[in-house]
């Protein structure tokens, strides 16, 4: 996941794949969400953003230990048997 902030616009853009997106649905007023055409979900922009979020909370990030390790249980549970 990639999070940029454009000052000059006042637009975040949070890319969650590399994908290319194939629509927008517009949520609610400057918040658009990227999506493919079997629904996935590519990347979140917020315009006028300093608005909508508070930037600092945004642009920091904290990872928990427990979340991680269910997340490693999950993707091994979906990884198929040799």
């Amino acid at each position: 996941m990639k999070v940029n902030y454009d000052r000059e616009v006042d637009a975040v853009y949070i890319e969650l794949s590399q994908s290319k997106p194939d629509g927008v649905i517009e949520v609610a007023e400057g918040i658009n969400i990227d999506v493919t055409s079997d629904g996935k979900i590519v990347g979140i922009e917020l315009l006028d953003a300093t608005r909508k979020v508070s930037l600092d909370s945004l642009l920091t990030y904290e990872i928990s230990a427990e979340s991680i390790g269910d997340w490693h249980q999950r993707v091994e549970e979906d990884q198929p048997s040799p």
